[in-house]
């Protein structure tokens, strides 16, 4: 079993609303709340994460 290497994102400077990231696990993208490091994590096949990051740069996604 893989112990995630977890990491913030150099631009999470927004009061603690922040996402964490693994990026050692081989074949997954595994994503948790940063407030909550015992709860659940999502994971996701590379290409979807890379999707969905795409999407957020290119302003797809819109505001919540």
């Amino acid at each position: 079993m893989i112990n995630p290497d977890w990491f913030k994102s150099s631009y999470s400077s927004n009061g603690g609303e922040c996402v964490e990231v693994a990026a050692n696990v081989p074949g997954a993208v595994p994503v948790r709340d940063s407030k909550d490091p015992e709860g659940p994590a999502l994971t996701f096949t590379p290409a979807g994460f890379a999707a969905f990051v795409a999407g957020v740069k290119g302003g797809e996604l819109g505001a919540v």
